[in-house]
């Protein structure tokens, strides 16, 4: 017969079991980051806030009263999915898109936080606090939010997730505040080679998508960026490009209309589903 002490020990070893099985490996977890375009800048319209599958799910980076949200906790991705008074961003129908073609059993979530009208140089983990002390009041603003530290609450929340799920990939919308600028793709390398090993993530093992900026067939006023961000997969094998071709823009030149968003976010899905197929083959 066992002993006592053997007994403890077995049922502490199976709680430790358990804990690293309660690990979903059907919860795709993406993480998306940028300024006001991945933050969502058009307003959600009545169609958006309609059908969304429970499969695809939000973790709230910031507490959100008039969502009845709290920072840290899951919740059906009805938009806004970064903070509590933003718009449309392309992880809704990115994560619809997903949803829609892969099996019942697997569900998607997101992590949003972005910071409109910042440069990539607010995720640098070792520099953001002199970048936010030569910021405007309004930026300062909206960086509170997250405690001072954007790229610190996303891995805190990526963290958590981890918990829940698998993180499959990173979404990236980012780059008009960074125009012209040539060292873009390799600061952007700087915050995902972070990303990875803060969450313990082999180097180049999780796909980044990329999205261009307002492009030139839209009266883009940014739209010389798209050229930069072109050579993000020469800096970062394991990226991708999401052309924002034919995606209407609001008139400001800078920022997507509703159905912009719907477009790109689904064809951020598409990439990912395609990225997805090849690794079951």
């Amino acid at each position: 017969m066992r002993t006592k002490i053997e007994l403890i020990i077995l049922l502490f070893l199976l709680t430790l079991t358990t804990g690293v099985f309660a690990q979903d490996p059907n919860f795709y977890i993406f993480l998306c980051f940028g300024q006001s375009n991945m933050e969502g800048n058009a307003r959600v319209e009545l169609q958006d806030t309609m059908g969304v599958d429970a499969r695809f799910q939000v973790m709230e980076a910031i507490d959100c009263q008039n969502l009845n949200r709290t920072k840290g906790h899951w919740y059906t991705a009805v938009p806004p999915l970064c903070r509590c008074h933003t718009g449309l961003t392309p992880a809704d129908y990115f994560g619809r898109t997903l949803v829609a073609n892969l099996p019942k059993n697997i569900k998607i979530g997101v992590i949003n936080v972005s910071v409109g009208g910042c440069k990539i140089e607010l995720f640098d983990k070792d520099n953001y606090q002199t970048y936010i002390e030569t910021s405007p009041d309004w930026l300062k603003g909206m960086v509170k939010e997250y405690d001072g530290n954007p790229y610190g609450r996303l891995v805190e929340m990526a963290k958590l997730a981890q918990k829940d799920g698998v993180i499959k990939g990173i979404l990236l919308h980012q780059g008009e505040s960074n125009t012209g600028d040539p060292e873009w793709p390799q600061k952007v390398k700087g915050v995902y080679d972070n990303l990875l090993k803060d969450l313990d993530l082999a180097p180049n093992s999780v796909p980044l998508l990329a999205g261009e900026v307002v492009n030139a067939d839209q009266g883009g006023v940014c739209a010389s960026m798209n050229a930069i961000i072109a050579q993000l997969p020469k800096t970062i094998p394991n990226s991708h490009v999401i052309s924002s071709a034919g995606c209407p823009q609001r008139g400001d030149n800078l920022h997507f209309t509703a159905e912009g968003y719907r477009m790109l976010g689904k064809r951020y899905g598409i990439m990912m589903l395609s990225l997805l197929l090849d690794k079951v083959n």
